[in-house]
């Protein structure tokens, strides 16, 4: 294509007046971590379809005696709580002399929440400048959150300062659980939290998701701000609540922070908590004006999402996905006991691009039974009843499993708990459908059989109507014959085959007692109901032969055929 001297020209023009206007545009600093708003990217959503059963089934009675609970996520004592009695102690001596104080003299920052430097922002500038190492690790991981928290908070017309708050409630901690009770990031109260909408129960816990606790927080502080117009008694508010606000200001007579910081109307907690705020705002948003220029934030959090079945254990999607399971946690810290709750299309987030692998091996996974052990150290009120009761276990599995003689445990001692847990591979291309119906990921349809002496697998598939190959699979048996007494084996049954179950399992645990009468053996009564004198004593815990007269026995009628 030809171009002419004066088309040239004016292209050359127009390069030149874009290059100084690139060069003119404001750069902001990226470790300012508010230095401008940044877009938060919009997660994929995919969802994973299983197929439903025609009808609630309803949820099986499993026999627990040998499977301790599963424990519950990790929690995490928040850094700002480690520091409060430090800081309450120090700022004692600056008690008398709460002042206004003047406007910070940065002219280049421009600050949205009212920033206000007096002796006690000036010994939070100092604190954290001395305490370089935790306050850095908060500048890096404010990184994560931040852009979402400052994007709803000007959507909701709030200061994008506040973004900072959770900074010094917990460090942008997730799992953090203060002694008081209060956890996630924006540190709730369970009370508070439900007020606010979020859910907080054995599986979820809405506290510790970044999304939804920042969208309650925000919430709180508006209706704080509409009560109280100032955005410091607002934050005073969430630190102490606000009917202690509301009295403060009755009793002082005034509505101003710095002068009902003044004497004893504001207890010394809720007083730092407002200086504490100015001065980590004033250095995340001029961090190398205070030392921190070398902090590189993370980067902002990013993710899919998936839609799942009910009971979708995050171990399974990591295998699906081929993801740490670590990071699949991370992004779902909600999720308490590592499996969404019973609820159709709950939403899960994966890493950015993961999506599509998980929804395509989904089907493919193969779940499986394991027992692992894990180690409890004794505390000097535990008793052996104590822990057996806290790990959902019998005092002698723990006494078996530890090989113990009696009941005694000394503080110190280090036990072995046995637990099973759920383990998922990866079914290879080539198997069969039926072997791949192992991957049954939605654990309702999961059933747990102990082993009676004598069973067989035979005896077990037919029961359940599903073939030995299938139980192999499942728990992954080396061979048809790698069964044990006292042995759960994982199944995972279609809909008829769990009805069938559950009238089983019902018909196998009605009992018939006998009335022991005078001149009565073990013997004779287990010859009547065609039993292994062995059968009664582990039925009625007998330790020997010896019964008397009117003692109730129990007799199973599911055990006269076995």
């Amino acid at each position: 294509m030809s171009t002419d001297k004066t088309s040239l020209s004016h292209i050359r023009l127009v390069i030149a007046l874009l290059a100084l206007c690139t060069a003119c545009a404001p750069n902001p600093d990226p470790r300012n971590l508010a230095g401008g708003a940044m877009a938060v990217p919009k997660p994929k959503q995919i969802e994973i379809i299983v197929p439903e059963p025609a009808e609630p089934v309803a949820e099986e009675v499993v026999e627990e005696e040998e499977v301790a609970a599963q424990p519950e996520e990790e929690t995490t004592i928040p850094e700002a709580e480690q520091t409060i009695t430090e800081e309450v102690k120090e700022l004692a001596n600056l008690d008398n002399d709460w002042q206004e104080g003047k406007a910070a003299d940065e002219k280049e920052i421009l600050y949205d929440f009212p920033i206000t430097v007096n002796l006690q922002v000036e010994y939070y500038l100092d604190f954290f400048q001395n305490r370089r190492s935790t306050f850095a690790r908060w500048l890096a991981q404010a990184g994560r959150y931040l852009p979402m928290i400052e994007e709803k908070l000007a959507d909701a017309g709030l200061p994008r300062d506040l973004a900072f708050l959770p900074m010094i409630e917990s460090g942008y901690n997730l799992t953090a659980c203060s002694s008081a009770g209060a956890a996630g990031p924006w540190q709730f109260m369970k009370a508070t939290a439900h007020n606010l909408g979020l859910k907080v129960d054995e599986d979820v816990d809405e506290r510790r998701d970044p999304f939804k606790s920042t969208d309650a927080a925000i919430k709180y502080l508006n209706a704080l701000y509409n009560e109280f117009g100032s955005w410091y008694l607002a934050v005073a508010a969430y630190n102490a609540g606000e009917g202690r606000v509301r009295q403060a200001i009755s009793n002082k007579g005034t509505d101003n922070f710095w002068q009902l910081a003044q004497g004893s109307t504001l207890n010394i907690e809720t007083k730092r908590y407002v200086p504490k705020l100015i001065a980590a705002i004033m250095i995340a948003r001029n961090p190398g004006k205070y030392g921190f220029d070398d902090v590189i934030p993370e980067p902002p959090l990013a993710y899919d999402e998936i839609k799942t079945p009910p009971r979708t254990a995050l171990k399974a999607v990591a295998v699906a996905g081929d993801i740490p399971i670590e990071q699949l946690r991370d992004l779902n810290r909600q999720l308490l006991r590592g499996t969404t709750p019973n609820q159709k299309g709950y939403i899960i987030r994966v890493p950015v691009g993961k999506s599509d692998l998980v929804a395509q091996n989904f089907s493919r996974v193969r779940a499986s039974v394991a027992t692992e052990f894990r180690t409890h150290v004794v505390s000097g009120r535990d008793t052996l009843g104590k822990i057996a009761r806290r790990y959902n276990l019998t005092k002698t599995i723990l006494r078996k499993a530890n090989n113990l003689r009696g009941n005694g445990v000394k503080a110190g001692q280090r036990l072995q708990i046995p637990c099973q847990t759920m383990t998922y591979s990866l079914a290879s291309a080539h198997e069969t459908a039926d072997q791949q119906k192992a991957a049954a990921l939605n654990t309702d349809n999961l059933v747990l059989h102990r082993i009676r002496k004598g069973e067989t697998l035979s005896q077990i598939a037919d029961r359940y109507n599903v073939t030995t190959r299938q139980i192999a699979d499942w728990n992954d048996l080396k061979s048809l014959n790698d069964i044990r007494a006292g042995q759960k084996l994982a199944l995972y049954l279609d809909d008829a085959a769990r009805r069938n179950a559950k009238q089983a399992r019902t018909e196998s645990q009605q009992l018939t007692y006998y009335m022991v009468q005078g001149g009565d053996t073990l013997w004779n009564i287990a010859k009547r109901f065609n039993l292994a004198v062995e059968e009664i004593r582990r039925l009625n815990k007998l330790a020997d032969d010896i019964i008397k007269p009117g003692v109730r026995l129990i007799i199973k009628e599911s055990d006269l055929d076995a």
